[in-house]
């Protein structure tokens, strides 16, 4: 199955951020951490975009200001077109460190979604077995999370966050705590699972390859306090084998990406020396 980049064209963009900026104030050092800056961002319907950028630039907290868990001090974000005022059903979040409950099941793992937004039912254990034959995770069902693998974790975090449907995931490095086989096993089952169920999905990611491999569109963020500093097609169907790593403009574009950030990398160096 492929799916064409831009989205369903819907009358509302599914992600829209309106000059966000987020600051702390740091007790400890007497100042304000501003980790955001008129950060601005739309993300179409069913339209998957990676973000990339240092470490330390406002990845992570861009997310959770979408996930409605942390407020801007400045500016806005609407999903589907409606102000987001915190945490709401149509979005759903997917951690890096799975954050299971190791005193559940697989299966009870993923009910808890479910269970968090009051939808239990008749039909529940029916939704769960889907879901979980979704990921690859049928016959695990009763395991508890001692027994999973990194990898089986990871699935088991990514069928509670579908279970409940949502038309907008939110990937925050899902896939970094793995080794780099299951890593590239994980993008290709998330690339079919996304091609089947059609979410809108906002990734955060460290890695440039795995932003080209999963993306329609990659958001290149500046040093902190983090900016749009590009933003760039990915001039191939989704999804997509490994097999497009070696197309030249699959090389072309990963030098393109990986040239915007050696460009932070030497500012940010400049203005730790000039004491900025």
């Amino acid at each position: 199955m492929e799916v064409m980049q831009g989205g369903t064209g819907s009358a509302s963009p599914a992600i829209e951020a309106r000059g966000v900026t987020v600051a702390y104030e740091r007790a400890r050092h007497k100042d304000t951490l501003v980790a955001l800056q008129d950060f601005d961002l739309e993300i179409r319907s069913g339209e998957f975009v990676t973000v990339v950028g240092p470490s330390g630039c406002g990845k992570s907290t861009f997310l959770n200001v979408v996930a409605g868990l942390v407020p801007p001090a400045r500016g806005e974000v609407f999903v589907e077109g409606k102000p987001v005022r915190g945490p709401g059903p149509e979005r759903s979040v997917v951690f890096q460190d799975y954050a299971l409950m190791p005193w559940r099941t697989v299966e009870g793992n993923v009910r808890f979604g479910l269970e968090m937004q009051r939808r239990v039912d008749r039909s529940t254990r029916e939704r769960i077995a889907r879901y979980i034959e979704m990921v690859g995770l049928t016959g695990f069902e009763r395991a508890y999370p001692r027994e999973l693998s990194g990898g089986m974790r990871q699935r088991v975090g990514l069928a509670r966050a579908l279970v409940t449907e949502p038309r907008i995931l939110l990937m925050d490095e899902p896939l970094a705590a793995v080794d780099a086989m299951t890593r590239e096993l994980m993008q290709d089952e998330l690339s079919r699972i996304v091609a089947e169920t059609g979410q809108a999905v906002l990734f955060i990611t460290h890695s440039v390859d795995e932003a080209i491999t999963l993306a329609d569109r990659i958001a290149v963020v500046t040093n902190r306090p983090g900016r749009i500093k590009e933003i760039i097609p990915v001039p191939f169907q989704r999804p997509r084998g490994r097999d497009v790593r070696n197309l030249p403009d699959y090389i072309a574009l990963r030098d393109r990406i990986w040239s915007l950030l050696e460009a932070e990398r030497h500012t940010n160096r400049s203005q730790v020396e000039a004491g900025v």
